[in-house]
């Protein structure tokens, strides 16, 4: 492997950035004071920006759709695995964790990302177009996934409260995971055209397809740099909580802000692929994340918390249901015609912000 074709493809501070953030997260056991928190903060972004560069590698190496799958599972993966040990440690809110975190990821992608990639599609590009036969299966599966676990728990009449029995939840876990299977089958094997824009456009024109050597360097890099991002996330939610605190704001905010800084390297990379004109792989990146944030941590957490018999609250509030089932209704009136202007970007993310301000102003 020639020195230029590898620094190409992985420049110096790519690799850097993922050990770095490893590093400012292995010293939050020692009390270094604000100046160390504000190194984190720069970790975490500069840790972002390696994940959405490695990923991009990897897409360039794997082609659509597979390529947008990657980022989008790495990190649902990760967040699992958080919120597994999370509710393992117990805690008064712990039986609302996995329902609070996989909804406020859910109205960032749907409404935030894809609302802010509309718009600056619309404004860069006027219009733009995309595959409606693979972003109708993905909202298909995605709106089914999302009334049987965050809204039918509601429903039920087995035990009260926002809760599934035990029998429910188990047969829920499965059938999510069956619709979610079904999806990746659909996606990658089956019906992969479905998931590739006719006009979509090549995004390294200026450098050959990386090896497998180098692509395989970027899988590690990826992961490292994820991991990073999370764990930095969870390590400095205690001083996130505590300025929330100091505002007046409610602790939920702590939750949104925590999901927005796990989420930016899928925000990241989809804003990039819609600057590029290529928004059929930004709606890969963002629906696939939706759906893999849902379609795999639900039922996980299920299973975890049947087979170590912790809580678990699915339902999500009255005022949650109602933006959750306005959000689905209008990307899913957004996104029938196959192809986008900018006011389908602007009407999400007003929904966004109707989103953020209700949960800081009840």
């Amino acid at each position: 492997m020639k020195k230029k074709e590898f620094l190409a493809h992985l420049p110096i501070w790519t690799l850097v950035a993922p050990i770095t953030g490893w590093l400012f997260f292995a010293g939050e056991k020692f009390d270094l004071g604000f100046i160390f928190l504000l190194c984190q903060g720069v970790a975490i972004i500069a840790a972002v920006l390696a994940a959405v560069h490695h990923a991009e590698v990897l897409a360039h190496r794997v082609g659509e759709p597979l390529g947008s799958l990657l980022l989008a599972v790495s990190v649902t993966t990760i967040e699992v695995a958080l919120i597994v040990e999370l509710m393992h440690t117990g805690g008064a809110d712990a039986s609302v964790l996995a329902r609070d975190t996989v909804f406020a990821a859910e109205m960032i992608i749907i409404n935030g990302i894809i609302g802010l990639c509309l718009l600056i599609g619309g404004l860069k590009h006027r219009e733009q177009s995309f595959s409606l036969d693979g972003v109708s299966a993905s909202l298909t599966v995605l709106v089914a996934i999302s009334v049987l676990t965050l809204i039918l728990p509601n429903f039920t009449t087995s035990i009260p409260g926002p809760f599934y029995s035990a029998k429910q939840l188990a047969f829920v876990a499965v059938v999510s995971l069956a619709l979610y299977g079904t999806f990746l089958a659909m996606q990658n094997v089956r019906h992969k055209d479905h998931f590739i824009s006719k006009e979509a456009v090549v995004n390294h024109p200026r450098m050959g397809k990386p090896s497998n050597q180098i692509a395989g360097i970027s899988a590690v890099l990826l992961l490292i740099a994820l991991s990073a991002v999370v764990l930095l996330a969870e390590a400095l939610a205690p001083e996130i909580e505590e300025s929330v605190v100091a505002a007046g704001a409610p602790k939920s905010i702590v939750g949104i802000i925590i999901a927005m800084v796990v989420l930016l390297p899928e925000g990241i990379a989809s804003v990039q692929a819609v600057r590029k004109n290529n928004l059929q792989a930004s709606l890969n990146l963002a629906l696939g994340s939706a759906l893999a944030s849902i379609g795999l941590t639900i039922p996980t957490v299920a299973f975890i918390s049947l087979y170590m018999h912790l809580p678990l609250t699915l339902g999500i509030d009255t005022r949650s249901t109602v933006l959750f089932l306005l959000s689905l209704f209008v990307i899913i009136l957004s996104l029938k015609t196959g192809r986008t202007t900018l006011l389908q970007g602007v009407v999400l993310l007003v929904i966004f912000a109707v989103y953020l301000f209700t949960t800081i102003v009840p």
